[in-house]
């Protein structure tokens, strides 16, 4: 089971705004092509960002997937080639775990620095960056039994079985 959905209008309140025409009428992640790897993450406001600038992005989505699995987040090509745009993180590495935890629910945030010379204005409904869901493997004898306790960061803080 894999699939994008939007953080509930509560955490939009938190962490975007309390507009529910715009709760109500952002995009979800999709594919551009149907070869495309990437589920294109779409702005759901204006986002400038001045030469030199990190802005931090919240996307208003949460994934959920499979255990054996993680979310890379990564720029548009285009973005960088054109703008010199980057994520600050280079790779966004998300984990099954990280749904619904119990710090923002889940809600994945993008950070991006403008390394241009120009101010860059993304618009909203425009793809900024992309979601890639690969499989991974463990080592034979992986026996980590850690329960993640919050969000951003929190593998740091975490509880043993």
């Amino acid at each position: 089971m894999r699939y994008f959905e939007k953080i509930s209008f509560e955490q939009f309140k938190k962490d975007i705004s309390c507009d529910k025409d715009l709760y109500n009428n952002y995009i979800l992640p999709k594919r551009a092509t149907k070869n495309s790897a990437g589920y294109d993450f779409f702005a759901i406001n204006d986002i400038t960002i001045k030469p030199r600038e990190i802005v931090k992005i919240p996307t208003g989505y949460k994934a959920k997937f499979n255990d054996n699995e993680a979310l890379l987040i990564i720029i548009r090509s285009s973005l960088g080639f054109k703008y010199n745009l980057r994520l600050t993180n280079q790779v966004g590495l998300i984990e099954s775990d990280y749904y619904n935890n119990e710090s923002n629910e889940g809600h994945m945030w993008v950070s991006l620095q403008n390394e241009g010379q120009e101010e860059v204005t993304i618009k909203k409904n425009t793809a900024y960056s992309q979601g890639i869901f690969i499989n991974f493997l463990k080592i034979d004898n992986d026996e980590t039994t850690n329960i993640r306790k919050g969000g951003l960061g929190s593998t740091d803080r975490r509880d043993e079985k």
